[in-house]
């Protein structure tokens, strides 16, 4: 018997296939719509967390593959307008990737997002981000200044964490291994 593939569906996993089609031949690892950042290798989260040329390269790939625009090769060609939005796009993903890699340094209890799979984070960007963007991801009980961060202000709190993201990386660059 026949199977029913719904359109949308399909055209999903056209463009999801297309793409990761970058992300497995760099990083060896198989990636689907189903995909979450707690289930990607510590070394692709480590490179794509270092923010660097090439890491862009991949995180914009996908977000353009996904919303129909082109390569990450294309990135340049895009209208301005366009372009701010990849940016916009790329940004809140790449804090998602930096907030995976200090949960697995254990500094990090949870973080605004983890629960949702990379594609659904892009392909609903415009409704999931500014809920996601205004909280706050919590620090693990075991970091040593958990007291002080349990006692600032919400604010105080997303600034606190943010200045964790160098040492972080530092961190996950030695240890992208074993994370």
């Amino acid at each position: 018997m026949s199977r029913v593939i719904d359109l949308e569906e399909g055209r999903l996993l056209v463009a999801v296939k297309k793409g990761y089609r970058n992300w497995v031949s760099r990083f060896k690892e198989s990636f689907g719509p189903e995909t979450r950042l707690s289930q990607i290798s510590p070394a692709t989260l480590s490179y794509l967390a270092q923010g660097k040329e090439k890491g862009t390269f991949y995180i914009y790939d996908l977000i353009m593959n996904l919303q129909h625009l082109g390569s990450g090769f294309e990135f340049n060609e895009l209208h301005p307008k366009k372009k701010m939005a990849i940016i916009d796009q790329y940004l809140f993903v790449l804090d998602r990737i930096r907030f995976e890699c200090m949960k697995r340094l254990g500094w990090l209890k949870s973080y605004p997002g983890e629960e949702f799979p990379l594609v659904e984070l892009i392909l609903k960007f415009d409704k999931l981000a500014p809920s996601l963007q205004a909280k706050v991801p919590v620090l693990d009980q075991g970091h040593p200044n958990h007291e002080e961060y349990a006692a600032m202000t919400t604010y105080d709190k997303e600034a606190y964490v943010r200045k964790l993201i160098p040492k972080a990386l530092e961190e996950i660059q030695n240890y992208s291994t074993t994370l």
